[in-house]
This record gives C-alpha cells, sequence and structure tokens, in this order.
C-alpha cells in the first residue's frame, strides 16, 4: 500500500513580507543605537570637591567620552586649560560634569567688599534656595523689649545691600545655615554687630528686570 502524500506547506506571502519587515526594523535599530554609541563627545568632569570661590587646577579636573543630549550645556574637553585658573561659582561635586556657569573669572568677594557669615535658624531659611550672586538685604529688627520704641517711631527698618558668596547645608541637630554675604567695606562692622547682637535677617532682593 503506498503510503498518502504529504504535500508541502503553502507559504503565505503576508507573513513573509511581516518577517521582512520586522528584520529590517531590527537592523535599522541595531544601527541607530551603533550610531548613538559613536556619537560621544570629550568633555571635562569634577574629580575631587572645590568649594565655592576656589581657584581651579588641573588636579581638580578629569576627561570623560560621554554621549551627551544637545541640551546638555558642558566645557569640551578642548577648552579645560581655559577654565584652570578661573573660580568656582557653585560648589563642585567629583563625578559631575562642568557647566560653563559654574565657573568664574571674577573674585566672589571684590575689592571694597568684606564678607559677613550670618547663621539663618530653620524658621528663617527662605524656601528658595540661597545661590552664589543672589542679590539680598540685611535688614536690622529690634532687639526683644524694644519694639515698643521702634513701633513709637514708625521708622523704616535698616537695611544694608548684599550679595549671596555661599550657603552652607543645614548643620545637624541645629538646622542652622550660614550664608556668606559680600557687603560694601563700610557696611561690613555694622552686619557683624547687627549678627552678634541677633537682630540681623536677610532678605532676598527680587531678580533683576522682576
Amino acid at each position: 500500500m503506498t503510503p498518502p502524500r504529504v504535500s508541502a506547506r503553502r507559504r503565505r506571502p503576508g507573513v513573509i513580507a511581516l518577517s521582512l519587515a520586522l528584520i529590517a526594523t531590527g537592523g535599522a535599530g541595531v544601527a541607530v543605537l551603533l550610531l548613538q554609541a559613536g556619537n560621544r563627545t570629550e568633555v571635562v568632569t569634577v574629580v575631587r570637591d572645590v568649594q565655592v570661590g576656589q581657584v581651579l587646577t588641573e588636579s581638580d579636573l578629569g576627561k570623560a567620552s560621554l554621549a551627551l543630549d544637545p541640551a546638555v550645556k558642558a566645557v569640551g574637553a578642548d577648552d579645560l586649560e581655559s577654565v584652570v585658573g578661573k573660580r568656582a561659582a557653585v560648589e563642585l561635586k567629583p563625578g559631575s560634569l562642568l557647566s560653563p556657569s559654574q565657573v568664574t573669572k571674577d573674585n566672589l568677594v571684590k575689592a571694597g567688599e568684606q564678607l559677613v557669615p550670618i547663621g539663618l535658624d530653620p524658621e528663617q531659611i527662605p524656601a528658595t534656595p540661597l545661590l552664589p550672586g543672589q542679590k539680598v538685604k540685611l535688614v536690622h529688627v529690634p532687639a526683644q523689649g524694644a519694639a515698643d520704641v521702634d513701633k513709637a517711631s514708625d521708622a523704616a527698618p535698616q537695611t544694608l545691600d548684599g550679595r549671596v558668596v555661599k550657603a552652607s547645608g543645614a548643620a545637624p541637630g541645629t538646622g542652622v545655615v550660614v550664608v556668606d554675604v559680600a557687603t560694601a567695606e563700610t557696611d561690613g562692622p555694622t552686619a557683624a554687630a547687627w549678627e552678634a547682637a541677633g537682630t540681623l535677617r536677610l532678605v532676598l532682593d527680587a531678580p533683576d528686570g522682576a
């Protein structure tokens, strides 16, 4: 008895076309990944802690090759020498990329200015982060027991202009933040006296143009 013939399964053109399309799509994806991996940029990185106002040296910086989003602004490795000798405008941490806005050629405490450290209790710290360069007002508030005299005089509180140079993190346990404020040389002693007496408060100025 002759065994029954098994006919070959018909190949469906639609399945073949879909397979070819998936292969082509997969190949395109691999090609895109390869292109992204090859499109790398040499940039400057921070390799150790740098405090605000500290002069950058070559030992503070390194280089890395990364695939960056075009929106990320970073100092190119070819420009490393141009940032050496400049000052850190913000606190720099190891492992971060260095951006042009994080360095300055200016001394953060300029000629004719003095640096006054101001301790702020947790309830006195603005919700807005205190950043280097922010303009502030140093306000003299009445000491306890002198409030009635000041109210009777109805005089506007005395203020001094200042600029944030650096703000520390909150101290463990107390939450106190120390803010270094640059003031005019003639105002420094007055601000320091207010701080010592506990009659100084810090108020943020509106940004320029606001």
